[in-house]
């Protein structure tokens, strides 16, 4: 009889560590597919559309109308993450998320002008409708990746502009990168466009017989390699 209730109690502890072992593996496993499934954001935004695509995982889930910045002051062509949320003042719709762009501050964020959704009217940010940007801010991580495209020219966006001393932006930076590659330019490419890429470009122009002023020009460009194809 003792024997009996010994061989019992030792099955029902065996049982017992099993159940034990079991939840515990279960519970670490769940936590580890919780993690790997994890929803991931991508945000794509086509200026020449003035439309930011929201993607969850591969999937297009929402589609809102933007503005963009102007032709002086385009909005930065390239990839970036959002790296700073907040809920900032009336000027900016209540909500702001910043990009981690090189040369300035840049960020998708509400406006109270709403009636310039749709154009080409900021300093560079993207402005949404200020329930759309609320929307966005409250579904989109910090870390978020965000594409900005323009057009066919890529960093260009629809074309060539003279670029001037000051003047800021993706072009900027791949004028420094090509005159990099090419042993003329010594500076940081920032994307700003400076004192050391001036001396640079009249370096540049000089050597290959060009006009040498502070602006880059379509000769300039042509020359350097970049073509536009009409």
């Amino acid at each position: 009889m003792l024997l009996i209730k010994k061989s019992v109690f030792f099955y029902l502890t065996l049982i017992i560590v099993a159940l034990i072992f079991t939840f515990a593996f279960t519970r670490v496993h769940n936590t580890k597919n919780a993690v790997n499934n994890q929803v991931e954001y991508t945000i794509l935004i086509e200026i020449d559309e003035k439309r930011l695509y929201l993607f969850e995982d591969d999937s297009l889930i929402k589609s809102y109308p933007i503005a963009s910045g102007t032709q002086s002051m385009p909005s930065p062509i390239g990839t970036w993450k959002i790296t700073n949320k907040g809920k900032w003042g009336k000027g900016f719709g209540g909500y702001w998320m910043g990009l981690n762009v090189t040369w300035g501050t840049y960020g998708i964020h509400g406006t109270t002008r709403e009636d310039s959704i749709g154009s080409a009217a900021s300093h560079g940010c993207i402005r949404m409708y200020r329930k759309d940007a609320k929307e966005l801010y409250n579904t989109v991580p910090e870390g978020t990746v965000v594409i900005i495209r323009n057009g066919i020219f890529g960093p260009f966006g629809t074309g060539f502009r003279n670029l001037e001393p000051g003047d800021r932006g993706a072009d900027v930076l791949v004028v420094q990168q090509r005159l990099k590659e090419l042993q003329y330019f010594k500076g940081k490419v920032s994307g700003i466009y400076g004192e050391d890429l001036k001396n640079a470009v009249h370096k540049f122009q000089s050597d290959k017989n060009l006009e040498v002023k502070n602006a880059i020009t379509r000769k300039d460009y042509n020359a350097m390699g970049f073509i536009e194809f009409e």
